[in-house]
């Protein structure tokens, strides 16, 4: 397959010079070591220059063998004793590429396994992304039992990402296992009693999911029917070409209990898919050989890190994102599309670039998986293609991209001043800024933030203008989804644009670039029009309040995700109240992420009660797009992004680091006494582990990854200690309101308590809110 991954602007570079972007940075810490033990509240400037050592400490983990990760994810995995008739219902599978949703096939007695595939779509630019370059379906097995389905038994296995259970027929019992590893579909059914397997594949018509909403465009011919052949090994395969070049090809093998199934799609070429698909079969031999590398796979992901909060129903729901992301994206992979890999009829089947695909990389950065990261990947290989995407007129310096794309981010922009929506790149790449920050990856800053970036904001510059007031202000661009056009200086991209610049700012003096468009950048952060407010707070856009209820907050995006705007500036706080009181006020139109982002929003201001409500409102079942029972959430069509970034919401609550401070159980809500955080990861490439018992904290224990200045929020009261991995006192700086500056070495451990030294032991917490298992339990 094609990467239509292109060239990268040409950035001039010099020696790399600095040690940290974004944010508030911390002081040169002063050269003296403070003593071991430091006062939260401001400290005199006369402290000794010297302390006793401490102790020597190590922190201890519960979940240190797979045997306690087994346990411990055991009671968060989903289970099914009814049918499940909805894919929003039943199990699925996945591994960054191939995926199978389980469910009946509608109006049978028959059960579904999806399969679809991430790189499966059209290659047709000219029909757009909904039709023309728009995610492809491939088909579904059913299971035929012989007699009528009476009962399941079925566990979808986090620790091991396999599903397994029975299937109880009048005829007698289907013992079923299925897994999806190396793009392949691992099927085991044993029969007993009078039971036999049977099972059919089921192509489907290589068409846009998009035609349950509308006609196809002028112009549009079908693609051509797929066609069969059957190898020589008995192999049976599926082979579906592609009007537009490039084909996809489904085989499928069953070798007594087993079965195997593969999707393979290439472009250009018209027969690698074919050989692919074959390929992976024979690579994979047997469920068993599979199995073996699937769960080694899977027992190394999980222990990354460690999140545990009382409220059993929201911890399960957690740990399933992870399982969710983890089966949708992997780092080179496709950017998830609205539906991930598991495609189902829907009006959106693409990548959508203005708030999707941001919420539904958030939480791989706190919960330790970069691995995860295809968003960053795919704008780095597709610069030329974000290049192509602006008018001929500014491909010179400038880059973008439209509403939504495929993979390969082919989607035209609109100009400023069409009332088109023109910031969706630099939202995207805000999160890959955030990848940056979480790994402290040079290359990724250099290679893909600094030269897509340039170009991006430079798209912004080419129609700034100055007014009468001596401020610059941008012609009329859509704040997403909005229904009224502001004529100029919508708050949406006004935001991005303040952040883009300070972002470059910061990056090329750690990049060493005496870059020409510095004074640029400088002069547009200092004369950008401030953002139009009125007595309800942020607007639109000038002269546009914020009127009718809409689901997205765009609008409010300098105060989230971007913190230009936020808690810790007072002069900000009545402003933040008052924006995000009065878009929910406005009622009629909210979505599921309207409440997982302002239950965000609330975890800023360190109120943590008001984010849970707000959150809860996301599972409430009389809302009208709540949760799903398998933690899907579904609109018109499936939308992945809503679930995984309330797990945001979540981190949110447990930990932030944004503004060069981390801030560590900033809005634990007050039901919530016990919390476990393990080597969460945060901006600077930090790993927290902290403790929470009886509702105040016990410990924070910091290894930093990369050197970064560390500046900890830290909630505890008293005296503190604060120890080096050796019992070395560490140096420290009081920098008021319970922020606390602490050198610490690349490679090396602190630990942060008050009072004697707690016992220093992660485990995950008690349950106290019971709740029922996800699924149809």
């Amino acid at each position: 397959m094609t990467s239509r991954s292109g060239k990268r602007s040409p950035v001039p570079r010099r020696a790399v010079l600095g040690t940290a972007l974004g944010g508030a940075t911390a002081a040169a810490l002063p050269g003296t070591a403070l003593p071991a033990t430091a006062h939260a509240g401001p400290v005199p400037p006369a402290a000794p220059a010297t302390g006793p050592r401490g102790r020597p400490w190590k922190l201890r983990s519960t979940m240190n063998t797979d045997s306690a990760w087994s346990r411990f994810l055991h009671d968060q995995d989903l289970l099914w004793t009814r049918l499940p008739t909805r894919w929003y219902e039943g199990p699925f599978l996945g591994d960054g590429l191939l995926g199978s949703m389980i469910y009946q096939e509608p109006g049978t007695n028959q059960i579904r396994f999806t399969v679809q595939h991430g790189r499966v779509q059209d290659h047709r630019p000219e029909f757009g992304s909904g039709w023309g370059t728009c995610r492809l379906p491939v088909g579904h097995l059913t299971l035929e039992p012989v007699g009528t389905i009476t009962a399941v038994d079925w566990r979808l296995s986090l620790w091991n990402a396999e599903l397994t259970g029975t299937v109880t027929t009048t005829a007698g019992t289907l013992a079923l296992s299925a897994l999806i590893h190396d793009e392949v579909l691992a099927v085991r059914v044993t029969a007993d009693g009078g039971e036999r397997a049977t099972w059919t594949f089921h192509p489907e018509e290589a068409v846009s999911p998009r035609r349950i909403q509308e006609a196809p465009p002028s112009g549009y011919t079908a693609n051509p029917p797929w066609t069969t052949r059957t190898t020589a090994d008995g192999t049976e395969q599926v082979l579906q070409p592609l009007s537009g070049g490039g084909g996809t090809a489904t085989a499928y093998r069953r070798a007594g209990d087993d079965l195997l199934v593969s999707v393979g799609h290439s472009f250009p070429s018209d027969t690698a898919a074919e050989a692919d698909s074959l390929r992976n079969l024979r690579r994979a031999g047997s469920y068993a050989a599979l199995r073996r590398v699937h769960i080694r796979w899977w027992h190394a992901f999980y222990p990354k890190s460690l999140v545990s909060f009382p409220d059993r129903r929201l911890q399960s729901f957690h740990w399933i994102q992870l399982y969710k992301v983890a089966s949708a994206s992997r780092a080179g992979g496709p950017v998830m599309a609205t539906s991930g890999p598991w495609l189902e009829p829907t009006p959106w089947p693409a990548v959508w670039w203005n708030l999707n695909v941001q919420l539904e990389y958030w939480l791989v950065h706190g919960s330790n998986h970069p691995e995860l990261d295809a968003l960053a990947t795919t704008l780095r290989q597709n610069q030329e293609q974000l290049i192509a995407n602006v008018p001929a007129a500014y491909r010179a310096d400038s880059s973008g991209i439209g509403r939504s794309s495929d993979m390969f981010a082919d989607r035209e922009v609109g100009r400023p001043g069409t009332g088109a929506e023109t910031g969706d790149l630099t939202w995207a790449l805000h999160n890959v800024w955030l990848s940056y920050r979480h790994s402290m990856d040079k290359a990724l800053l250099r290679d893909t933030i600094y030269p897509v970036l340039r170009r991006a904001i430079n798209y912004y510059l080419h129609f700034l203008t100055p007014g009468s007031d001596g401020r610059l202000h941008l012609p009329s661009t859509l704040s997403p989804e909005y229904p009224v056009v502001p004529p100029q200086d919508t708050n949406y991209d006004l935001a991005l644009i303040r952040w883009g610049c300070q972002t470059l700012l910061d990056s090329a003096e750690l990049l060493g670039v005496d870059d020409e468009l510095i004074p640029r950048w400088q002069e547009v952060s200092a004369r950008l029009t401030p953002y139009p407010v009125d007595d309800n707070g942020f607007m639109i856009g000038a002269d546009t309040p914020y009127a009718q209820s809409h689901r997205h907050y765009s609008h409010l995006l300098m105060v989230y995700p971007l913190y230009l705007v936020n808690w810790d500036q007072p002069e900000s706080r009545d402003l933040i109240a008052k924006s995000v009181v009065h878009w929910h006020a406005l009622t009629g139109a909210h979505r599921g992420y309207s409440y997982t982002g302002a239950a965000s929003v609330y975890a800023m201001t360190g109120d943590g009660d008001t984010a849970i409500t707000y959150l809860r409102k996301f599972f409430d079942p009389t809302t009208r797009y709540p949760c799903q029972a398998n933690t899907h959430y579904t609109e018109a069509g499936p939308v992945i992004e809503t679930p995984l970034s309330a797990s945001q919401s979540l981190h949110d609550m447990f930990c932030q680091s944004w503004g060069g401070v981390i801030r560590v159980f900033p809005a634990v809500p007050s039901d919530w006494a016990d919390v476990t955080l393990h080597d969460f990861r945060t901006q600077g490439a930090f790993l927290v582990s902290a403790v929470r018992e009886a509702g105040k904290t016990r410990f924070i224990r910091i290894r930093s990854l990369a050197g970064e200045p560390l500046k900890l929020r830290h909630g505890l009261s008293g005296t503190l200690t604060v120890l080096l991995d050796d019992g070395t006192p560490a140096r420290t700086h009081d920098l008021g309101d319970g922020t606390l500056a602490i050198d610490l070495p690349r490679g090396r451990e602190v630990l942060v308590h008050s009072g004697s030294r707690p016992d220093l032991v992660v485990a995950p917490v008690a349950v106290g809110e019971p709740g029922p298992a996800w699924g149809l339990p």
